[in-house]
């Protein structure tokens, strides 16, 4: 089905979207949304979280839950972004605008791809029905529907994909990051992580001005964004979509800098998504082929590019026309699941190498190393104090961006959590206002996006003392002696 939406200053672009409760739908598929719509089940298992870098492409939540695993089985795809939560017409969050966030076949299928070693990632908005931030009038109702969906599907990752009429919206922008922000700090409050990624679309040269004051409105309201993902498709005239792709992704990295003035440039690459519309885009002059595909996951590699998504997994097979648009085949030559595959190369820790940096143990309170428990390099692991002993645990990188790693991870705040108290960890590095540090001269250690400093919980200097932030006053237990 051809859903229209219009971003361009220049033109409508249509996109392809299936429809939602106000659109017919086809009778097979009417038919598995009626059978599931009574079915609930208990919240959805927890999942193993995320690498740094990941390929998560939308799974349509009107097909049938069964083709989460044929994506995992066939495609090779362990992560997905699962698309869309809209309203119901009313202030209530639903799949598609007519299946439950509880219905009892996509948890199990959830659940399946959590013990299998995958994870997903919830879409709100996309082309068609009501977004919720349009859909709930106040800031504590809307903040309780996504924490109804956090909580039912047991997510450390969403997605806000707002488009259209939706991201022309300031006011229902402002609601929706003022809600994100406040369960975001609620999550981490609660020893829980909650990353937020918005998508977006664009042109070959970046984001458009709507896209840009959401944005900076975001940054006001204090939501940490994780990633920002670009809607690389139709954009209304025959060009190569590999390159197009590419050509926005470094305009979003200009753009990303205007806004977050402190971070790197290989934290602004790490905070960028790309998503294409493989094969026919409803521009049916626009084919983004099975070679741009390579071209843009090689780009995504060698920049270090966070997440790389496509439009949609049910179209990742061929037509039987070539040339043809439709919502269940993408209509350029290709092998089932190629795009996935092609696409799933990026998943994994890192695909750049870490910072240089002086690398050495890091002394603090009583004289004591800056620790990582056991030796584990498990996300979540305690840092803390302990006894200096020369151990790998103990030997920390200083990086010129602004991390400190151990491990190969990088020093953490739980949850990226900014308020007082907030603990240490170690966790994959990421590029996120969690992971960064910046040295002083008396000797603090500040996150700047809590602007708050490491500290040594108590003051304590026993062997096992947790180390977290806590507002900044030069004290013993907030001095740290770096590598030189």
């Amino acid at each position: 089905m051809i859903r229209t939406r219009s971003n361009s200053r220049l033109r409508p672009r249509p996109r392809l979207r299936a429809a939602a409760a106000a659109v017919a739908l086809p009778a097979t598929v009417a038919g598995l949304l009626v059978a599931g719509a009574g079915q609930a089940a208990a919240a959805a298992n927890a999942g193993p979280g995320f690498p740094a870098h990941y390929a998560a492409p939308y799974l349509e939540t009107w097909n049938s839950p069964n083709t989460l695993a044929d994506a995992r089985n066939s495609g090779g795809l362990k992560y997905v972004t699962l698309a869309f939560v809209i309203s119901d017409g009313s202030c209530n969050a639903t799949f598609n605008g007519n299946t439950p966030i509880t219905d009892a076949g996509w948890t199990s299928a959830i659940n399946a791809h959590r013990a299998a070693g995958g994870d997903v990632i919830a879409s709100f908005g996309g082309a068609s029905g009501t977004e919720l931030g349009q859909a709930c009038t106040s800031v504590s109702t809307l903040q309780a529907q996504y924490k109804r969906v956090v909580d039912a599907l047991n997510l450390t990752r969403i997605d806000l994909d707002v488009e259209g009429g939706a991201l022309n919206d300031t006011a229902a922008n402002d609601r929706r990051n003022q809600a994100l922000a406040a369960l975001q700090q609620a999550q981490a409050a609660a020893g829980k992580r909650l990353d937020v990624n918005y998508t977006l679309p664009v042109s070959p040269s970046g984001l458009e001005p709507n896209s840009i004051s959401l944005l900076n409105n975001a940054k006001s309201r204090g939501l940490t964004v994780n990633a920002v993902n670009i809607m690389t498709m139709d954009y209304g005239s025959p060009m190569d979509m590999g390159q197009a792709a590419i050509s926005a992704a470094n305009g979003l990295h200009t753009q990303l800098g205007q806004i977050w003035t402190s971070k790197t440039s290989e934290q602004l690459w790490a905070m960028e998504g790309n998503t294409p519309m493989i094969g026919v885009n409803d521009t049916t002059s626009e084919v983004f082929s099975t070679a741009n595909a390579q071209t843009l996951e090689s780009f995504a590699a060698s920049k270090g590019i966070q997440l790389l998504a496509f439009w949609a997994v049910g179209r990742d097979k061929a037509c039987a026309t070539t040339g043809t648009l439709s919502d269940s085949c993408s209509g350029t030559p290709q092998s089932a699941y190629q795009f996935s595959k092609t696409f799933n190369a990026i998943t994994g820790g890192s695909t750049t190498p870490p910072p240089s940096g002086r690398t050495g143990q890091i002394t603090g309170y009583g004289g004591k190393c800056v620790d990582v428990a056991a030796a584990s390099s498990a996300n979540g692991t305690a840092v803390q104090l302990y006894d200096c002993n020369g151990t790998a645990a103990q030997q920390w990188t200083v990086g010129t961006d602004g991390t400190v790693r151990a491990l190969g991870k990088c020093l953490d705040l739980t949850s990226g959590g900014t308020a007082n108290g907030t603990q240490a960890q170690l966790y994959d590095c990421n590029g996120t206002g969690a992971q960064q540090w910046q040295a002083q001269a008396n000797k603090t250690l500040v996150n700047p996006a809590s602007g708050r400093c490491l500290d040594a919980t108590g003051p304590s200097s026993a062997n096992g003392t947790r180390l977290q932030v806590w507002d900044c006053f030069a004290g013993a237990n907030q001095q740290w002696n770096l590598p030189s």
